[in-house]
């Protein structure tokens, strides 16, 4: 067997997934992530039946959004950020998009119901939802309305996603029902960022432009897993159709550059004001740049848009924007909770908490079951699909 050494990143990783071969097909990857769902639910359950509540480190006078929130943040804005790819083709009209367009929007649904299915977990009586949300009118909270254009933005996600397996691509209602989803998940969104951003006692998450800072990581988290799912999807460009493989080449890695960079600016900006600032609350951002895992975050960031301005591909800084972007969920959430809200001898410091083994397992189970569904919606419905073919 001839062997060629990679002049490339992407010429290197598309070399190992065709020398594993079937290890990457998408047979496998099911088979793989459900066993993984399987044995996790089965933990997680037993722990929640169990112990229930008491398994989780969160507590009513410390840390009260843990782990899960933060997956639940990480996932439903991941769906954000995969519908403006989606609609990258279908509302703003650029139709080397809409190879990947079908798939991202079947994603979207996956990864939305994947926060929801973490945040439900996380509460102890997550069916009172459904009649409290709607049935309390809670107007002037955020919370509420997050809630009403979530479940409005997923119907429409679903509406629209059946639209196009029919065909269906550019007729007046398949237009309307892209637009519209766009829309709603840009409310959506904002109603999640000003969830945080109008909590004025918590200094970290307070600010007009927190909705503005999570537009923009949407954007990058969905197109970083638009670019991870695609490659796992054809096992490395050699295998992709050639509209694919030529969006995956060209303005794919330089949109996906262009918003790492802003992205970069505004982590920095944020970064520099919390530790400049005096203002009581923001002193978590010293101990945040203290930890090694902030570092790696940056560390990752700034070598995925290095390599991706070196043009070796964009697989590679897909992935490790993917693990950059989850840490500084983490840091967001975690860290707007660690100053206690009265001070007093009963925390003389920050409140340490560190994630229980249950919320791990939840963590891993959140990311099977994107994986699972992802897997699933290729084998069976086609998610390759474009009004091009």
């Amino acid at each position: 067997m001839n062997f060629t050494y990679p002049k490339t990143v992407n010429e290197a990783i598309s070399a190992a997934l065709k020398m594993f071969g079937e290890n990457y097909h998408t047979a496998n990857i099911w088979r793989l992530s459900v066993a993984v769902l399987v044995a996790t639910l089965a933990f997680v359950f037993y722990m929640l039946f169990t112990e229930g509540h008491a398994s989780f480190n969160t507590s009513s006078d410390g840390i009260t959004w843990g782990l899960l929130v933060v997956d639940y943040a990480f996932f439903v804005l991941t769906s954000t950020g995969l519908t403006f790819v989606a609609s990258m083709a279908m509302v703003f009209g650029f139709k080397e998009f809409y190879p990947i367009a079908k798939r991202c929007i079947w994603l979207a649904v996956i990864t939305l119901l994947t926060g929801f299915a973490a945040l439900a977990l996380e509460l102890g009586h997550p069916f009172r939802m459904l009649w409290a949300v709607p049935f309390g009118l809670q107007i002037h909270s955020p919370m509420f309305w997050m809630g009403v254009f979530y479940t409005a933005y997923l119907v429409f996600l679903l509406f629209k996603f059946q639209k196009v397996s029919n065909g269906d691509w550019n007729s007046n209602t398949s237009k309307a029902l892209g637009i519209i989803s766009f829309v709603t998940v840009v409310i959506a969104h904002g109603m999640l960022g000003g969830l945080f951003g109008a909590i004025a006692i918590r200094p970290m998450w307070f600010g007009p432009l927190v909705p503005v800072y999570f537009l923009l990581t949407a954007a990058l988290s969905g197109t970083a897993f638009a670019i991870m799912i695609t490659y796992l999807t054809y096992g490395g460009e050699q295998a992709m159709p050639e509209k694919v493989r030529a969006l995956m080449r060209g303005a794919m890695p330089k949109a996906f550059a262009a918003v790492l960079g802003i992205v970069l600016v505004a982590t920095i900006s944020r970064t520099g004001i919390g530790l400049w600032s005096n203002i009581d609350g923001l002193q978590v951002w010293g101990h945040v740049v203290h930890t090694p895992w902030f570092w790696v975050e940056m560390v990752l960031m700034f070598g995925a848009f290095a390599i991706l301005l070196m043009d070796s591909g964009a697989i590679v800084p897909a992935v490790m924007v993917i693990i950059a972007l989850f840490i500084g969920r983490y840091e967001f959430v975690i860290g707007g909770q660690m100053l206690p809200l009265f001070k007093g001898t009963w925390v003389p410091g920050l409140i340490e908490y560190a994630p229980s083994m249950t919320e791990w397992m939840i963590t891993v189970m959140s990311f099977a079951i994107v994986f699972a569904g992802w897997s699933f919606g290729e084998r069976t419905l086609n998610l390759g699909a474009s009004p091009q073919d």
